[in-house]
C-alpha cells in the first residue's frame, strides 16, 4: 500500500513552488526534430540540430540547478 498523502493547502508560511516559465522544451523540441529532419535529407540541418538541442538542453540543466540551490532547505522531520 502506498502512504496516503495529506490533502489540503500547505501549512501557513510555507510557499508553493512554481517553475518560471522557459522557452528551453521547446528548443530542445526544436533541436530534435531538425536533427532526425537532417538525418534524412540534409546533412548540415543534423548539425544545426544537434548544436541547438545541445546548447538548449545545457540552458535548462544550468537553469534547474540553480532554480533547486535557490529553494529553501527542508530536512526530514519537517524543520526549516
Amino acid at each position: 500500500m502506498s502512504a496516503q498523502r495529506p490533502s489540503g493547502p500547505p501549512p501557513v508560511g510555507e510557499e508553493i513552488h512554481l517553475p518560471p516559465s522557459a522557452v528551453q522544451p521547446a528548443l530542445v523540441a526544436l533541436g530534435l526534430l531538425l536533427l532526425l529532419l537532417g538525418v534524412v535529407d540534409k546533412l548540415w540541418l543534423s548539425a544545426i540540430g544537434l548544436v541547438l538541442l545541445v546548447w538548449a538542453l545545457a540552458i535548462w540543466i544550468r537553469d534547474c540547478a540553480r532554480e533547486m540551490r535557490e529553494l529553501p532547505v527542508h530536512d526530514e522531520h519537517g524543520d526549516h
